[in-house]
């Protein structure tokens, strides 16, 4: 890092502590009314906090560029046996067709001997149709009844039977890829070695965490048409922020897609079960044990995460919920078994729960004074300008910088994570605060992964379209009938209000949802094969994507003039050594550049075809999807094109109502 941008970084902590300080002991309205004075200490209060995580992230990659960290995946060493896994698929009462996909997956895990490696299906559900699907696939099959303690009870009874010194845990609807256990184990074998050769200064390796990935576009893309522009939301955390706790030996558990220690989950006493998060849980309390965590950076396996509002929003409660309890267990503010960096880790991710309850506050306190003249910060406008737009313009530059330094990739900016912040906020507040307090949920609930609307899911847009109207109103009423001065001296509180209006505009948006047609993701995927026409000639193909319902491709020895659209045909595609034979009907003929495509509704037989059919698609991630920013696109180009696209769909659904007159 050149001593220019590390002068910047300081520069803009140190007017960011200026300007706290300011606020502290110069702006508080003391002598307000009680209420007022609540709102503006619960405003200081969350202005502290945003920056202390703010500085938090900024530390770790300053840190991260200094020490160079770069977890570099080791080849399996000949100096020490190659250890039993055990691969466990935990499932609660998902689809059988969703769990097949996980099965049949991680029966093509590659490992050096296939035999050291024992798939199990804990299914606390007890279900003749999961059993029967475990032997399909010559897995073991792990039944349960009467499971009182959720995910980790279904995963301890599991674990009672299993004895390899690895497992690997795997959600119903987490698909690992081939390279699962190439990318995970070695990391294992090695710190044995270590562990060997210098015990004295080696810790023990407790789990290995690949990062949570998707194959379908979360919410904000789909809703929003961004699927082309902007990263999975989750994406943020799970190759940015944990990459960062893993160079500091620290890594979260975050549910699916780890390998662990057995002796080390053994010596914690099993997953906990007083939480619903024993994900987090777990992970710090095997670094509370000595035993450090480690993340991986490119993804090892795939998912699916819900884009209906009910889904998201019961997920996102669950996490906040869990978190804060588990937290509450931990005793994270008191423990003495925690390291100073344990420690802050696990501050950082408990307060970015409440950053919800802050954005409710940053969203308030304009409108309150734009609407009520209620004063909550007591300042001159020329000081304020003076001291926060520095800091705060410098911190946000700095916090953009930092996302996409060395080895990070640009995968969220600052103004997308308020958009994020603001969605969740009306939904996440409260039951972070009734967590807090130790007012539980009733009852713990596996999210849906199917996409079901109805009328009472439209319900959700109303707490985003109420503060929008006050916004807009603030704005309005705040702004009306000022010139000159005027203006200038009321333009902090206007672009508070205008930001926030911003922010809310696009959740209207990502609640108003958008229609979903299609019943499979598709994945790019280039393989060759061959195409039976009509005339009963075969002739050589390149696929150019392939979906559960469908398959796109072009013939490689030009195109075929006895394909045409409405055809019933045959087609092969190779996997691996295993030539898969699919028929099908072709829905659609295009051109793209020289090429023409052939896309085909196709139909494959429920024996090995379809095994490695399924392996074809899900081997690997999306492609379709980016895994970083578009940085050239920004919330405000998405709004005007979302305002473009969703008038053109309202103008055309009512020119076909008029049509019909």
């Amino acid at each position: 890092m050149s001593n220019k941008r590390r002068f910047l970084y300081f520069l803009a902590i140190a007017l960011s502590i200026i300007y706290l300080l300011w606020r502290v002991f110069f702006t508080i309205p003391w002598r307000a009314n009680i209420l007022t004075l609540i709102f503006a200490l619960l405003l200081v209060i969350s202005e502290i906090l945003s920056n202390l995580t703010g500085f938090i992230l900024i530390f770790f990659r300053m840190l991260s560029t200094k020490k160079k960290w770069n977890l570099v995946i080791p080849d399996y060493t000949s100096t020490q046996p190659l250890p039993d896994v055990d691969i466990i698929i935990v499932t609660h009462n998902e689809p059988v067709e969703l769990l097949r996909k996980t099965i049949n997956a991680a029966t093509y895990i590659d490992y050096p001997d296939k035999s050291k490696v024992h798939v199990v299906v804990a299914d606390d559900g007890n279900r003749p149709e999961v059993q029967a699907l475990a032997k399909h696939y010559h897995v073991g099959y792990s039944g349960m009844d009467d499971n009182h303690q959720a995910k980790s009870g279904n995963i301890n009874h599991t674990l009672a039977k299993l004895h390899a010194p690895l497992f690997a845990i795997f959600d119903t609807d987490m698909i690992p890829f081939s390279s699962f256990l190439r990318n995970t184990v070695p990391l294992f074998t090695e710190n044995f070695q270590q562990l060997a050769d210098d015990p004295d200064h080696t810790e023990p390796l407790g789990f290995v965490q690949t990062p949570q990935s998707f194959y379908n576009a979360d919410i904000f893309q789909f809703n929003l048409f961004s699927e082309k522009i902007i990263p999975n939301e989750q994406d943020f955390f799970s190759r940015d922020v944990n990459i960062l706790n893993g160079g500091n030996k620290r890594a979260l558990f975050t549910g699916s897609n780890a390998v662990f220690l057995r002796q080390a989950v053994d010596e914690v006493g099993g997953f906990p079960t007083d939480t619903i998060t024993e994900d987090f849980e777990l992970g710090t309390m095997l670094n509370m044990a000595g035993y450090i965590s480690l993340a991986t950076k490119v993804p090892q396996s795939s998912g699916i995460t819900p884009i209906d509002m009910k889904g998201v929003i019961k997920q996102r409660t669950r996490w906040a919920r869990g978190v804060i309890q588990s937290c509450r267990n931990l005793h994270i503010f008191t423990n003495r078994h925690l390291s100073f960096i344990n420690r802050v880790i696990l501050l950082n991710t408990y307060f970015y729960w409440w950053a919800f309850f802050r954005r409710m506050i940053y969203m308030i306190a304009p409108i309150l004074y734009a609407l009520f003249k209620i004063q909550v910060v007591n300042a001159n406008f020329w000081i304020l300008m003076v001291i926060w737009a520095p800091g705060y313009f410098l911190l946000h530059y700095v916090m953009g910088d930092t996302s996409g330094m060395g080895d990070n990739a640009k995968i969220r900016n600052e103004r997308w994570g308020e958009v994020q912040e603001t969605f969740f906020a009306p939904y996440l507040f409260i039951p972070v605060i009734l967590e807090s307090l130790g007012i539980k949920a009733k009852k713990f609930k596996v999210t849906a992964k199917n996409v079901t609307y109805s009328l009472k899911d439209k319900l959700y847009i109303l707490p985003y379209l109420i503060l929008w109207t006050i916004t807009l109103v603030a704005i309005i009423k705040f702004n009306y009938g000022k010139y000159g001065s005027e203006i200038l001296v009321g333009s902090v509180i206007t672009f508070w209000l205008l930001m926030h209006f911003v922010n809310l505009s696009m959740c209207l948006f990502i609640a108003m949802g958008r229609p979903v047609y299609r019943k499979n993701e598709r994945f790019i995927r280039r393989v060759s094969g061959t195409v039976q026409a009509t005339d009963g000639q075969w002739h050589p193909i390149m696929t150019e994507d392939v979906s559960e319902g469908g398959i796109a491709f072009r013939t490689t020895d030009g195109p075929v003039e006895t394909i045409a659209e409405g055809d019933h045909i045959k087609l092969t595609v190779k996997h691996q050594d295993f030539t898969i034979h699919l028929s099908g009907q072709v829905a659609r003929i295009s051109h793209r550049d020289d090429d023409v495509i052939y896309s085909v509704q196709v139909e494959v037989t429920a024996d090995e075809n379809r095994n490695h059919y399924l392996q074809l698609i899900y081997d690997g991630s999306n492609k379709t999807l980016p895994s970083v920013q578009d940085t050239w696109v920004t919330p405000f180009d998405e709004l005007y094109m979302n305002l473009v696209v969703r008038a053109r769909t309202y103008e055309r659904k009512l020119s076909r109502r008029f049509n019909r007159f």
